[in-house]
């Protein structure tokens, strides 16, 4: 009996050829050489690998493999990615592979022409490059008819999947593959690419969805960086100081900082180059062309640097760098595993990071995150629960895509959309159909007039993304865009004329257009006002606990802490004494104004849940203005650690009854602003947002 073909034996010759010849190649990576027999076979699969790993082939070249064997036509291979600069960057190389067979491959994202989508539709590429909003928006197109376009569909490639299941994108990804599958007529492969992640079988299962077998699905991981990391930890104490280091550190080299706002990036650029420190920009308020001319210029040159947002934490390349810095620390291993692995991909070289702590809150999450990763801990990811608007949201998407459809239909094309049972689909239908979202007619369901009132403008344009983007002016420089900005940065009063910050340069604003919500600048020599909104993001009891033992004086071994460091993290130790306590117990202190400090070291979620149970079980614990953060949850001064343990005693033999107790209380404020929380009954919104 002949063995089966594995590895690179397994590629169609043509493919083979194009390796060795074209690419130049000697073979095939681990990853790639491990991932050919499965996907050949039309198994689903997760590659894991570090940036840089090779996981873009790894998927590519088995698909264009049963491509050829099974002579696929049509648009029959989607990929998908969370960013369009990541798309952008992909389609040339993607393009390249296509080539081999005779075949295409092109992109689809919200900047796509007009006249490009119309050439798209007219010959339709054999790899589609796209994003979930974007498949949206093709499924209900007016212009297009999805069953043609759709039909030949085999596979689809999730890169960065792990982003995506992390939130409710990855949700609405799942409710249009299912509604793909219905048009295809067949289960589509799905191959989800991702860095690494604490609990990849869990990942694959979510990727594949309900009513796969279970056998038939891998996760495909050659293990380990494979390089050894030089890790340091560095006290500056201000964003300037940073600077001033960064300016003065690896002259001469390509060095790629991150941060974790767009406005530290902002700032950060405008003091490198005022040190003449040749410095780029990247985050996604930066328009299109403005991330290109950076990242492209940066890609060309040496003795440069660029600042980033986590943009470029996910796989766009920008060449061969000789050093990662990061200021203050990402929240979690999983992104700093990420942006390590943008170094080191020399064989010559080591893969490198250097943290510098601007704020003692940074410097303490850097700590603990740098103890996780000695510990070799990666956070599993886990996808949001009870996404009952993402259900309404893919109900309203399907009746535009059908322009008419039945309760049998809805159940039928989401079928495989995870979250979705017959129970909460009725009730939510029930509820569109009462607030005339949605209307009847015998059994047909047409989009009603309040789905046309709340989301109908510019064709249903809102119903394309679960996300609210919150309000942005667009800055202009004569026709040039450079970014977006805070519509807030333009209000106010002022002394002399009004300069804001954008794409690391300062900009004078001589005028806005508060219909159009724009704004013309000009260059300045001095930079200003910068800001975006955003909520701040609680982090894990995973890292708190790990912030914790840092305290206590535990050591993340692998981790170099500088002479700074070393002496604030000693001042830290000393400061935080009383705080942390001995082993795993909890620490309540006595504060001001008749409060107590109980700290619980146990992350944000996990404190919310905690004094909301205090609120319902034990109120005289929690005083009049009871809050809570990542780290202790402020009391009145009656708490006492027997009466709280008595309180929580109690809330769980609550809990265990079925009393939901430790369901965070939700005020209709919070409600209000859940996107398309409206077409879905106030009790399960209720139940989604307390569990989340």
């Amino acid at each position: 009996m002949t063995e089966p073909l594995t590895g690179f034996d397994a590629l169609a010759p043509s493919v083979q050829h194009h390796i060795v010849n074209t690419l130049g190649w000697p073979g095939l990576r681990p990853l790639q050489e491990a991932s050919v027999a499965p996907l050949v076979a039309g198994e689903d699969a997760i590659l894991l690998a570090p940036t840089a790993g090779g996981k873009t082939e790894a998927a590519t070249f088995p698909l264009l493999t049963r491509m050829s064997d099974e002579d696929w036509r049509g648009t029959s291979v989607l990929y998908v990615c969370p960013l369009r600069a990541l798309l952008n960057n992909l389609q040339p190389r993607l393009s390249c592979y296509a080539q081999w067979l005779g075949r295409t491959a092109e992109v689809r994202h919200g900047d796509t022409t007009a006249g490009q989508r119309k050439r798209l539709q007219a010959e339709p590429p054999d790899i589609l490059l796209t994003t979930p909003e974007s498949l949206e928006a093709m499924l209900v197109s007016t212009v297009t008819s999805p069953e043609v376009m759709f039909a030949n569909l085999r596979a689809i490639v999730v890169d960065e999947v792990h982003a995506f299941a992390g939130d409710d994108r990855g949700w609405h990804l799942q409710g249009v593959l299912s509604r793909l599958e219905a048009i295809a007529g067949r289960p589509l492969q799905r191959i989800g690419l991702s860095a690494t992640v604490g609990n990849p079988q869990e990942l694959l299962r979510w990727l594949r969805g309900p009513g796969r077998d279970a056998s038939s699905g891998r996760v495909i991981d050659p293990g380990g960086l494979g390089k050894d990391s030089d890790v340091r930890l560095d006290w500056v104490g201000t964003l300037d100081n940073a600077a001033e280091v960064i300016s003065r550190l690896h002259r001469g080299e390509k060095r790629l900082v991150f941060a974790d706002s767009r406005r530290t990036v902002e700032s950060l650029t405008l003091s490198l180059r005022e040190r003449k420190v040749q410095t780029f920009a990247s985050h996604s308020s930066l328009s299109v062309d403005e991330r290109r001319r950076s990242e492209q210029a940066f890609a060309e040159a040496q003795d440069t640097v660029i600042v980033a947002t986590s943009t470029l934490e996910l796989g766009i390349d920008v060449g061969d760098l000789d050093r990662c810095l990061q200021i203050g620390a990402p929240r979690t291993v999983a992104s700093m595993l990420q942006r390590l692995g943008r170094t080191g991909r020399r064989a010559d070289t080591d893969r490198n990071m250097l943290f510098l702590g601007t704020h003692e809150e940074e410097f303490l999450r850097a700590l603990g995150l740098l103890l996780l990763w000695s510990e070799g801990y990666v956070e599993p990811i886990r996808p949001p629960c009870t996404p009952y608007h993402v259900i309404a949201q893919q109900i309203l998407g399907l009746t535009l895509q059908h322009r008419a459809v039945t309760r049998a239909h809805v159940h039928g094309d989401l079928a495989a959309f995870a979250p979705w049972t017959l129970d909460d689909g009725d009730e939510i239908l029930d509820h569109m159909l009462a607030e005339k979202f949605l209307v009847g007619d015998g059994e047909l369901l047409f989009a009603g007039p309040a789905a046309e009132r709340r989301y109908g403008g510019m064709h249903f344009r809102d119903v394309m993304a679960v996300f609210t983007a919150a309000p942005q002016f667009t800055v202009l420089h004569g026709r040039t865009e450079i970014g977006l900005i805070d519509p807030m940065v333009l209000r106010g009063p002022r002394d002399g004329p009004r300069t804001i910050t954008l794409a690391g340069r300062g900009w004078k604003v001589t005028s806005v257009d508060w219909n159009r919500q724009r704004a013309q600048v000009e260059p300045s020599d001095v930079g200003g006002a910068v800001r975006w909104s955003g909520l701040p993001q609680p982090i894990s009891t995973a890292l708190t606990g790990a912030i914790r033992r840092a305290l206590q004086g535990s050591e993340a071994q692998g981790v170099e802490l500088t002479k700074r460091a070393r002496a604030k993290l000693e001042e830290l130790r000393e400061e935080f004494t009383p705080f942390v306590g001995v082993g795993q117990s909890d620490v309540l202190v006595p504060h001001d104004a008749g409060r107590a400090r109980w700290w619980t070291w146990a992350g944000g979620r996990e404190n919310a849940r905690t004094l909301a149970a205090l609120i319902r079980v034990a109120p005289e614990l929690v005083g009049e203005a009871p809050t809570w953060d990542n780290y202790a949850i402020a009391l009145s001064d009656a708490a006492t650690m027997p009466a709280l343990r008595a309180a929580l005693g109690a809330a769980i033999e609550r809990a265990t009854e079925g009393d939901d107790v430790f369901a965070p209380l939700i005020d209709d404020k919070v409600l209000r602003e859940v996107k398309f929380g409206d077409m879905v009954p106030e009790t399960l919104l209720r139940a989604e947002v307390a569990g989340r």
